[in-house]
């Protein structure tokens, strides 16, 4: 028959471990392990809070609400895009070599990079990935104001390829979708479609990081030799 004497006394809150503080960091760096686990959708508020070992409510003193949280998600991952590295190539290469990593980076995400294509990231790795491309840019003569538009048309072709390519990986049906493509271009009416029975080969040839730097160079080319037009604003309040 147990006694008092058994009952081990209660123990004191003083006497417990106390569990980490709470900061922003804590909670991206749980969200990217939550990411890379279980996937984006699985990155709510209250699935990092059980990680965490805490209320759904204290997450919100730190990040606004769940779509403030993936675009710091974003933000975290961007660090592999921006870290120095030593400069290897012409102006136009580096420019290349900055979108290939952001490229991989969203390659890795799928939802990350479908999310990408929709939101306007603000943190401070961006920022970073903003002001690196801006200086290329600058490197290889092209105008200010139309390197600013040059940056936002780079990132969004770079951003678009990604949740393409990492949707149909995704889906599971990207080679037969190609083979009915091909199929169809091969057994063309060339009466009726000359131009794509002559050009039908080329249509599939170049490896995909071929046909990436060639779409960059050619984006490069095109801003160098097309200014730009007047905004309103500025037809309004010329400098």
């Amino acid at each position: 028959m147990m006694t008092n004497k058994d009952v081990p006394p209660p123990r004191s809150r003083r006497e417990r471990p106390a569990k980490p503080a709470l900061t922003r960091q804590g909670i991206i760096d749980a969200a990217l392990a939550i990411l890379r686990a279980e996937g984006l959708h699985k990155v709510t508020m209250r699935r990092i809070a059980q990680a965490l070992d805490t209320g759904p409510a204290s997450l919100y003193v730190y990040v606004r609400n769940t779509a403030d949280l993936h675009v710091q998600i974003l933000d975290a991952l961007l660090a592999a895009v921006i870290e120095p590295r030593a400069s290897e190539g012409t102006w136009r290469d580096q420019v290349k070599q900055v979108l290939t990593r952001y490229l991989f980076v969203l390659f890795d995400y799928p939802e990350i990079a479908r999310m990408t294509l929709t939101m306007h990231p603000s943190g401070p790795n961006y920022l970073s990935l903003l002001e690196q491309l801006l200086a290329l840019l600058k490197q290889g003569g092209m105008p200010d104001r139309e390197a600013t538009w040059a940056v936002d048309l780079l990132l969004l072709y770079a951003t678009a390829v990604a949740a393409e390519h990492s949707t149909r990986k995704e889906r599971g049906a990207a080679a037969e979708e190609d083979s009915a493509l091909v199929a169809a271009i091969t057994t063309i009416d060339a009466s009726r479609h000359p131009h794509l029975a002559h050009l039908g080969d080329e249509l599939f040839s170049g490896s995909g990081p071929d046909r990436f730097a060639w779409a960059i160079d050619v984006l490069l080319s095109g801003t160098l030799s097309t200014p730009r037009a007047a905004t309103e604003q500025e037809e309004v309040c010329p400098h």
